[in-house]
């Protein structure tokens, strides 16, 4: 009977998983290290409405692709009427996405290393007048392989195996600590704004809900499945995995609760801090929890960019194309690049910023548009509901552009 369960359970698994493995990448868990380094748990409800935010809209994405067999750029390419509006979302969306995830990749990748690093120190390689980290090259190089050997299946059950590992190590990181319960859940249920942490609360709404998801959940789907009554196990799939990756999210919150927050800046400051207060296990634990959280995203970054390219250019969107390998080729490489050499592109990362914080509000906005037509949907249109709640998403999409475009330029408007 158990068999039997987990035969079916897993059978239905989607891609779920990958979405989550996408937003918990090292910059979502930096940024709930400084929260909870920062403010200990009061700033955990924000989470749990970014993780609620991040279910419906990746719900809507999910939904799409399933009964349009399309994603999420090819419907917005062919749905934009207006030749000007049509230029303007598509020359958005590929600098966001193609060129933001090019900026990122190297983040991603470093992560990973920074995951290893904690456990296995560092290890350079000099070739001529360049020094490159050794591990930034073997984690660049796992990456290409599955990417570039893997079909949609292997991606979907490494992926899945890493989440699994990913979540197993801040879970029980959390649990080492010992937190107290009551204020675990007062944070999680009363919102509190304390001063000085409205950033803090917009970056992590910011890092959860995430433009690049919806369109990598819009293509992913469509390689899964098949069929619209297959809808009810996409949605199953779409709440499991993102509140797993909300809770891991919330647990990495919890762990640097415990720490003196002046000892820390990063996670890696983290997994050595606790270190002498629950010993070697938790620094190892945490470690693996941060590389697996790496690794992720510097495979799915380079996979969404693909599938936008390919949906905004109107390429095939299937990954054994050399148009669409040639995209996350370009990306990942970048990404090896600039991490083996340690070398941070300020410029593309500013851009990507920017690109990013146009990008969303505009995204969320079309989708809703987009989920609201009968001729594309049909019964499956957003009901209500989804409306009223995709309404307030919006609105919260547009106070975290304004915050994103605030910090690159320096509005102080925050």
């Amino acid at each position: 009977m158990i068999r039997w369960f987990l035969k079916l359970f897993f059978r239905n698994i989607g891609p779920g998983p990958l979405i989550a493995a996408a937003f918990i990448g090292p910059g979502t868990v930096t940024v709930c290290t400084l929260a909870g380094a920062g403010f200990g748990y009061v700033l955990l409800w924000a989470m749990v409405i970014s993780t609620l935010s991040a279910i419906i809209l990746q719900e809507m994405a999910s939904r799409l692709g399933i009964v349009t067999r399309k994603g999420l750029s090819e419907t917005l390419r062919m749905e934009i009427k207006n030749p000007l509006l049509k230029g303007i979302v598509i020359v958005i969306t590929l600098s966001a996405i193609v060129i933001g995830n090019a900026a990122y990749e190297a983040g991603n990748i470093t992560g990973s290393v920074l995951g290893l690093e904690t456990v296995l120190g560092r290890h350079n390689i000099g070739l001529g007048m360049f020094t490159f980290d050794v591990f930034s090259l073997i984690v660049g190089g796992i990456a290409f392989l599955l990417l570039y050997f893997g079909s949609y299946k292997i991606l979907e059950k490494v992926l899945i195996s890493l989440v699994v590992l990913m979540s197993l190590a801040f879970v029980i990181s959390a649990s080492i600590t010992q937190p107290n319960l009551f204020d675990v859940i007062k944070g999680v249920i009363v919102p509190t704004l304390p001063k000085g942490s409205l950033l803090t609360v917009i970056s992590l709404i910011g890092t959860t809900v995430v433009p690049y998801n919806l369109f990598l959940h819009a293509s992913l789907v469509t390689e899964k499945w098949k069929s619209k009554e297959d809808l009810i196990f996409a949605r199953k799939d779409t709440v499991i995995a993102v509140a797993l990756g909300g809770l891991v999210s919330m647990c990495v919150i919890i762990c640097a609760a415990t720490i003196d927050s002046s000892q820390i800046e990063n996670a890696v400051d983290l997994a050595q801090g606790l270190e002498p207060l629950f010993g070697n296990f938790a620094k190892y634990i945490l470690a693996i929890g941060l590389f697996a959280a790496g690794i992720t995203s510097a495979i799915t970054a380079p996979l969404a960019a693909a599938y936008v390219a390919s949906g905004c250019l109107g390429w095939p969107a299937n990954m054994r194309t050399k148009k669409f390998r040639s995209v996350w080729m370009v990306i990942l490489l970048l990404g090896i690049a600039f991490s083996s050499l340690n070398i941070e592109p300020v410029s593309i990362i500013k851009f990507a910023q920017v690109a990013n914080g146009i990008l969303l509000p505009v995204i969320v906005g079309i989708l809703l548009w987009v989920m609201n037509k009968r001729h594309i949907l049909g019964i499956h249109k957003n009901s209500i509901w989804q409306n009223v709640f995709g309404f307030m998403i919006l609105v919260l999409s547009m106070l975290l552009s304004a915050a994103v475009l605030d910090k690159v330029f320096s509005f102080h408007l925050f």
